[in-house]
């Protein structure tokens, strides 16, 4: 069964929390039958949920609070009114020790603030980074920022490529992955400085990174590189590019099938090639935000996703803890050597 690890779960983040939460939590433990969980939300509601889930019901605790982020909550306001707040106390779960991560599907500013503040950030880590991942034509490749950090300086550019590479190594099992930085041609002298000083920096500092240098846009889905590093603006516009791309093409695509009696017919042939296609594009298959440079395991789920997508979300917690992801990132920063914006300062070395 592997090493046991519980999960804390915020069963009132989400559009359709907790029934979609506590199905996806169910559903996990197809996968992972060696976790547990921790369920923050209102005590009898989830009871009577579980009560419809035997084999959730033995491997879960519930932590009663009635105090629920919604998803409309300025990040400051949470931080003062959500103290005992179902994503406060799953956060809080973590950084006790009491759990190896936390999921949640709920308001991803205030996520990000209370995670910030909680479990604070790793050494040689100025900001947390938002990473996820892309399907491409090579396969998957990992991205950050995704709108964390509107605007970065080459310092954070360079923690992001480390960082990212990490989380590919750990996560995608890739062993050498290629780092980018997005930009707006390949050329040297294309790019804002910051952007520039990052490449060269990533070029100059003999780091044990695969730097392939710039990238641009169309090198996302052909899969040129592994980790893809940009700031939060760019990639939270190229993320949610890509998502409307998906949902325009399949609606282009059932409009032409449905468009003729012979179109109609093409489709049965075609059929089981497009299942394929379907489920290789899935978004389900790829929900799960990390928030990377925390000294703890965060993972943010798309706010309507369902049960299967939240499964998926828990998946990328759960492979995180197992390999290590932390202790790797700490490994690799007390590794590298001195370099402008990722040497550790004295406080967060301690």
């Amino acid at each position: 069964m592997g090493e046991r690890l519980t999960i804390a779960l915020d069963a009132m983040g989400g559009d359709d929390a907790p029934d979609m939460v506590l199905k996806g939590a169910d559903l996990a433990l197809n996968r992972f039958p060696q976790i547990d969980y921790l369920l923050f939300g209102p005590e009898p509601r989830l009871h009577r949920l579980l009560d419809a889930m035997p084999k959730l019901r033995q491997r879960a605790e519930v932590c009663h609070t009635d105090v629920v982020v919604t998803g409309d909550a300025k990040p400051s306001v949470a931080l003062r009114t959500g103290r005992h707040s179902s994503m406060r106390l799953a956060i809080n779960a973590v950084q006790e020790g009491r759990c190896a991560g936390v999921v949640s599907a709920g308001n991803t500013g205030a996520l990000m603030a209370m995670a910030k503040l909680v479990l604070k950030t790793l050494p040689g880590i100025d900001r947390p980074a938002i990473c996820s991942f892309f399907p491409t034509i090579r396969g998957e490749s990992v991205m950050l920022d995704l709108g964390a950090n509107i605007d970065c300086d080459a310092d954070n550019l360079v923690q992001f490529a480390v960082m990212g590479e990490v989380f590919s190594r750990t996560v995608l099992g890739l062993e050498r992955p290629t780092v980018g930085l997005l930009n707006v041609g390949a050329e040297d002298q294309k790019g804002h400085e910051a952007l520039r000083e990052a490449s060269q920096r990533l070029r100059d500092a003999q780091l044990p990174i695969a730097f392939h240098g710039f990238i641009e846009g169309n090198d996302i889905a052909t899969g040129t590189v592994d980790v893809i590093v940009t700031d939060g603006f760019t990639g939270n516009v190229a993320l949610k590019t890509a998502e409307g791309t998906v949902k325009l093409f399949g609606y282009a695509l059932r409009s032409s099938f449905q468009s003729s009696f012979l179109a109609r017919l093409g489709y049965l042939f075609a059929k089981p090639a497009l299942i394929k296609m379907r489920r290789r594009l899935d978004p389900r298959r790829y929900n799960g935000a990390v928030f990377l440079g925390l000294n703890g395991i965060a993972v943010k789920s798309h706010g309507g996703a369902d049960a299967l997508g939240f499964a998926n979300a828990i998946g990328v917690a759960v492979d995180m803890a197992l390999h290590g992801f932390l202790d790797t990132v700490r490994e690799e920063f007390h590794r590298l050597p001195p370099v402008p914006g990722l040497t550790p300062s004295p406080a967060a070395a301690q």
